[in-house]
């Protein structure tokens, strides 16, 4: 089986910083990945990359055997399969909630209005926040706004979801029920990428821990080993400033 995410050797510059030196990682199908490390390591930009919502200008990007090119069909592809949640929700505020999980799939996948209601429907509900579908973005919480931003994802009916720090925006009260959501994705085998700071999260949920620094992946293991084991030294002094947060 191919892999679901091949990453072989990017780079990416903002003029002459030098944000992605060299990076390569492959992501199975059904995988989970949890992708940490300080600001400005270059996660949040790595995992922009996968979707083309930045460009690299060295090495390859391959989802489900789909390279990432100036081949817009490709990139079309690429984004249908490779659903994003973002830090800031980036839900429409004129639209409701509903509308908010209808209006992609009418505009990009052709769908008719009554299924694409549906799945609207469908995947509020799965992220418990159906009773909130006439209401408009700004009557919700932050956990809440973050739910629908994922059952909008889901509605595009993704094979891989590409979460940029979903749970940094939100109070702490607020993280929790995001968190559970994301657990449940995981449970049911969808194929994720996670950049987060929730190390709970990532000892709960990950099949493989990458600690980025400085542009450059330091070290990729299993959470146990990563938690408990970590081999680099970058790696340890990076998790003894966030001990706290992880039991």
């Amino acid at each position: 089986m191919k892999p679901a995410i091949e990453i072989d050797n990017i780079d990416k510059f903002y003029g002459d910083f030098h944000v992605l030196k060299g990076v390569s990682l492959t992501v199975a199908a059904g995988e989970k990945v949890v992708v940490c490390g300080p600001s400005g390591s270059g996660k949040s930009t790595l995992i922009r990359c996968i979707n083309r919502l930045e460009d690299h200008q060295a090495g390859r990007i391959v989802v489900n055997g789909v390279e990432l090119g100036d081949d817009l069909r490709n990139l079309d592809a690429v984004r249908r399969d490779a659903g994003m949640v973002f830090q800031h929700f980036n839900l429409f505020p004129h639209l409701t909630v509903l509308e908010n999980c209808v209006l992609p799939q009418i505009l990009s996948r052709r769908t008719p209005r009554a299924e694409a209601e549906a799945a609207a429907e469908t995947f509020l509900k799965r992220v418990r926040i159906l009773d909130q579908a006439p209401k408009f973005p700004g009557q919700l919480s932050g956990g809440q706004k973050q739910r629908v931003a994922i059952a909008r994802a889901l509605c595009m009916r993704p094979r891989i979801m590409l979460f940029d720090e979903p749970t940094s925006a939100l109070d702490p009260e607020m993280i929790r029920e995001v968190l559970d959501v994301m657990v449940e994705l995981a449970d049911d085998g969808m194929t994720m990428v996670v950049v987060t700071h929730e190390m709970g999260f990532a000892r709960k949920v990950a099949d493989r821990v990458v600690y980025m620094e400085a542009g450059g992946i330091v070290e990729t293991a299993a959470p146990d080993q990563f938690f408990d084991a970590p081999e680099d030294e970058r790696t340890r002094r990076f998790l003894s400033s966030i001990r706290t947060m992880i039991h």
